[in-house]
């Protein structure tokens, strides 16, 4: 990359945000009791708060598309603009100071996953439908992956797709499928030949919402919201040329959506409970709950305060590093790993301070209000690839540790099982 072009970016996109957006304004020194007091990480709001959320994000979407920041790595024909993953981190930067609304709804998976994925394995007739739609905020895309039985083992789905003259029809069900009762199209995974082996049988497929077929249904959260659904598919026909990839060669598809997951999640920091998670804010809880000399809580604050300050330099390695021209290492699957960890040890630090005011709402201020981002703890640590798949991967790729056998890997104590068998059935 060249680094003279850097100021340059970073000045055009002033001078946009400035024509169609206020700048935030500086943060007030943080003063105990002031302010919203919540602290969550998935949303609770109605469905008609929701659906203007949305509304509002589709709109500062389509604004950035028509003037050159809808998809600032997107090819041009497209409506990209061929550039760079640093200038897209450079942009969301800069536009982190301007009072715009939140595209998380809208972006992360749609614009972060599926899309990239559609403009590296479809056809060119869903390219040239998709993505501009999608990148304009016109239409909205999730991912059919996860099943009742298919969580982590991925390449275990059941959704079955059979051949029909120019279709495919689908039947199965997903489940922990963000965004889809907002979604125009969805990537599923389905088994089309169930007699391989896991990871070869699986094809991809762009399945209309609209479809016949296809239902959505909300699943309430216990922090209260419903951001997720279960969809189920029965007999949806999709024509073949909604195939993505190869029959059969899914789990290549499937690769490219996962690696981009894994940035995505690994890119949003501490994201919407940044502002709870600073030093001045769970000091000032502990002197309100009456432990400051408490030395173990002390001892705790202080360790997770260094943990989140390793995972902001470790996100800052990442991005010279790319600056650099550098292909990212491990570093996003490390920032993922520690991204749920570090929200985790916060709101059970936080619970640990307050006791029963985190779960009895007394209406004290910075109390009740950890309740929502502490029931979100074992969620964060499931979404965009389990702590144990991470660790694995971890483990295998980086640190070059054996595989991990499973449940369809031939381990030593299976083929010793099956020797001493085989000794008995000759004797």
């Amino acid at each position: 990359m060249q680094h003279d072009l850097e100021p340059d970016f970073v000045d055009e996109v002033r001078r946009f945000l400035d024509a169609h957006a206020d700048r935030r304004p500086e943060p007030a020194a943080f003063r105990w009791g002031d302010g919203d007091d919540r602290v969550a990480y998935f949303s609770a709001d109605p469905p008609d708060v929701e659906r203007a959320a949305v509304d509002r994000a589709r709109a500062w979407q389509r604004t950035r598309y028509e003037n050159g920041f809808g998809w600032i790595t997107g090819p041009p024909e497209y409506g990209g603009r061929g550039l760079t993953a640093v200038h897209d981190m450079l942009y969301d930067a800069v536009e982190a100071e301007y009072d715009v609304p939140d595209t998380g709804t809208i972006g992360v998976v749609g614009l972060g996953m599926v899309g990239p994925t559609i403009l590296a394995h479809a056809r060119q007739h869903l390219k040239d439908r998709w993505l501009p739609a999608m990148y304009r905020g016109d239409a909205i895309a999730c991912q059919l992956f996860s099943e009742p039985g298919a969580g982590s083992d991925l390449a275990a789905v059941r959704t079955t797709a059979v051949r029909d003259g120019a279709d495919w029809v689908l039947n199965g069900q997903k489940v922990w499928t963000s965004v889809a009762h907002l979604s125009q199209i969805g990537l599923a995974l389905a088994r089309t030949d169930p007699d391989a082996p896991k990871h070869r049988g699986i094809t991809a497929f762009l399945v209309p919402m609209d479809a016949p077929g296809v239902e959505v249904r909300p699943l309430r959260q216990m922090t209260g919201g419903a951001d997720f659904n279960e969809v189920f598919l029965t007999d949806v026909r999709v024509p073949d040329d909604h195939r993505l990839g190869d029959v059969d060669g899914g789990w290549t598809v499937a690769l490219t959506t996962l690696m981009n997951e894994r940035a995505t999640v690994g890119n949003e920091g501490v994201g919407a409970v940044s502002a709870a998670l600073t030093p001045d804010r769970l000091a000032a809880l502990m002197r309100a709950a009456g432990h400051e000399d408490d030395g173990a809580l002390r001892a705790r604050l202080a360790e997770l305060l260094v943990d989140l300050t390793a995972t902001a330099q470790l996100n800052a390695r990442a991005i010279r590093r790319m600056r650099a021209g550098v292909a990212p290492g491990p570093e996003m699957s490390v920032s993922k790993l520690m991204y749920a960890q570090n929200l985790t040890k916060a709101a059970h630090f936080a619970a640990d301070v307050l006791g029963q005011r985190v779960i009895a709402d007394t209406g004290e201020w910075g109390t009740f209000a950890w309740t929502e981002l502490l029931l979100a703890t074992p969620a964060l640590r499931i979404l965009g690839g389990t702590e144990e798949i991470m660790k694995n991967i971890l483990a295998e790729r980086v640190l070059g540790l054996p595989k991990e056998p499973g449940i369809d890997t031939r381990s030593p104590f299976r083929a010793l099982r099956h020797s001493v068998a085989d000794q008995g059935g000759r004797s």
